[in-house]
């Protein structure tokens, strides 16, 4: 066998056009990408950063105005003021009580009006107890002398970020510290802290949606870590002069970003340079599956491309031709997996086509013979009919008015069903000759059968095939009859959920059937055997074979003791249609 892929080969040429066609995009589009959105997707990290970062210090630069704005109202108020002096030159123990309650009521109204501000306290250092008030419980050992400084802005002094100094929590606060006017040689000072998380809850890295780590610069440039934990970067090592210098390039192994406040401080992030990248990285790792799926799917693409094509030329062309000539011939396979999966489905056609041509001659054969047994059935009718003439004259001579009224019907339903009128009929027409033949099958028997005929307004003009409602009323008389008294009920109405549908219905309340009763009724055999002659054949074969090309119209449904029930649900349709579909047009 030569090799598949040799030079001038058909498949060979197949699987490098397909393989150029679905690799080149990918090719391209990545040497495209790596070159510009590499920059797109880097520029958009950082202004998300500094986006945050900004965020984060504005909070920062909003908490220090409020400790001024706050430690002012404290500190220099002059009501706040005279109650302090107040306070320090009262003697008498009622006076300082009264005064300090006056001012920690201050106190907790200036809190309540402020909710970022949290430990409040006035602070004399050289006082013999120098918590002078206070509006939470302080730490043991209070002090202000080994607090970081941060800034000084407005007056005040900022420490921090530090522990805060009250008693019963362990955050980080930012606190200011300014002094009070007073007369008293020794100062007095107002000391207030950040309220609880609220240095947390900014600095948070969460807005940044990546891992970062937080330091500030005090005014003096050096830097504090400002998360927990370990830092990852040596605080002592850090200027911001150089992060600012280094233009963006990453910094051992990360990048920084600062912010520099007109308050005096600064804030700088740091980001690893896996975590900076990881939306990049992610990116391209995608770019990779993508290109890798495209080159499976253009080898997969080519084979099947192959297949389909270089395999059928040579092949289909041959069996097309001696399907010519010979069509029952079965496929000749060459036992080559891909020439032989293709006549399969060739040889699968070729039995597809041969069973419809024998179908299409069954149903030939079964129109045939429907059309001579309808001819059979007319073999000389006006022979009976001169003679049921005959007897009918004979009655009325005889005056026998029942036996003439028996032999009127009787014409006229053979007129009827074995006339030469129109194949087409409308419904009430129908209906019509079903009223004689009920009438005539009730001079037999008698009070045995009652019949009831229900017809939904409208539906009288409404065309359809002639004697289809007489074989389902002959099924009801068989098993309508009961020891009770036979019911037998007629319904002609629109299908309600389908408008366009016409059902008739034949009901009765007779013994009913079981399934193994209702699966043999159509058999042609089981129907004779039961005498029901070929009544509900015919039905099933007129709906199949000439106006509605189904026999699933005709439904039959049946309980033992409780009756049965035969329905016809035809498609309604003009006169001109169902000529139509009689003829096969």
């Amino acid at each position: 066998m030569p090799h598949p892929f040799k030079s001038g080969t058909l498949r060979r040429t197949l699987v490098i056009y397909l393989l150029i066609a679905c690799l080149f995009p990918p090719i391209l589009f990545s040497v495209y990408t790596y070159s510009s959105l590499h920059s797109i997707l880097t520029g958009k990290i950082r202004s998300g950063i500094d986006a945050s970062l900004k965020q984060e210090a504005t909070g920062m630069e909003n908490m220090l105005n409020d400790l001024d704005f706050v430690s002012k109202q404290f500190a220099l108020d002059g009501r706040l003021a005279e109650l302090v002096n107040r306070y320090l030159k009262a003697s008498q123990t009622y006076d300082k009580a009264e005064i300090k309650q006056d001012i920690e009521d201050s106190l907790n109204l200036v809190n309540f009006t402020s909710p970022n501000v949290g430990l409040t306290v006035y602070y004399m250092p050289k006082a013999a107890e120098p918590v002078l008030f206070n509006n939470l419980p302080v730490t043991e050992g209070f002090s202000i002398d080994n607090l970081p400084p941060f800034v000084q802005y407005k007056g005040a002094v900022f420490h921090g970020p530090h522990r805060t100094q009250y008693k019963n929590s362990d955050n980080t606060v930012i606190s200011s510290l300014r002094v009070v006017r007073t007369e008293q040689q020794t100062p007095v000072y107002i000391y207030l802290e950040s309220n609880y998380n609220l240095f947390r809850k900014i600095l948070n890295s969460a807005l940044y949606g990546m891992k970062v780590s937080h330091y500030v610069f005090d005014e003096e440039g050096d830097a504090l870590f400002a998360d927990d934990g370990e830092p990852p970067l040596d605080p002592k090592q850090l200027r911001y002069e150089e992060i600012a210098a280094s233009g963006g390039c990453p910094y051992r192994g990360y990048y920084l970003f600062g912010y520099e406040s007109p308050q005096g401080w600064k804030l700088m992030t740091a980001v690893s340079k896996n975590e900076f990248n990881r939306e990049i990285n992610d990116w391209f790792r995608r770019l990779a599956l993508l290109f890798a799926f495209a080159f499976g799917f253009a080898i997969v693409l080519a084979t099947l491309v192959w297949r389909k094509v270089y395999g059928s030329i040579r092949k289909v062309n041959r069996e097309i031709v001696r399907m010519t000539r010979d069509r029952e011939a079965p496929v000749q396979y060459m036992q080559v997996e891909e020439f032989d999966q293709l006549l399969g489905s060739f040889q699968d056609m070729k039995t597809t086509v041969n069973g419809l041509i024998t179908e299409i001659g069954h149903n030939e054969r079964a129109k045939y013979q429907l059309e001579t047994e309808k001819l059979l059935s007319q073999i000389n009718p006006h022979f009976l009919h001169n003679t049921l003439n005959t007897v009918q004259w004979v009655a009325r001579a005889g005056g026998q008015e029942e036996i003439d009224r028996i032999v009127t019907l009787l014409v006229q339903v053979l007129q009827y069903n074995m006339g030469k009128n129109s194949l087409i009929v409308t419904v009430g027409q129908e209906l019509e000759a079903l009223r004689h033949y009920i009438e005539l099958q009730s001079y037999r028997y008698e009070d045995e059968l009652s019949f009831s005929i229900d017809v939904e307004p409208g539906t009288e003009s409404i065309a359809m095939p002639r004697f289809l409602l007489q074989p389902l009323v002959e099924n009801a008389i068989y098993h309508g009859q009961s020891e009770e008294g036979g019911e037998i009920r007629v319904v002609v109405e629109r299908q309600p959920d389908a408008p366009g549908v016409l059902t008739l219905r034949v009901t009765d309340n007779g013994p009913g059937m079981n399934e193994e009763t209702l699966a043999g009724l159509l058999e042609d055999e089981g129907a004779s055997r039961r005498g029901m002659g070929i009544g509900l054949k015919y039905v099933k074969r007129l709906l199949e074979s000439y106006y509605y090309g189904s026999g699933d119209l005709l439904r039959i449904r049946s309980v033992p003791g409780a009756g049965t029930t035969l329905s016809v649900h035809i498609p309604i349709r003009s006169e001109v249609e169902l000529y139509d579909q009689s003829a096969g047009r």
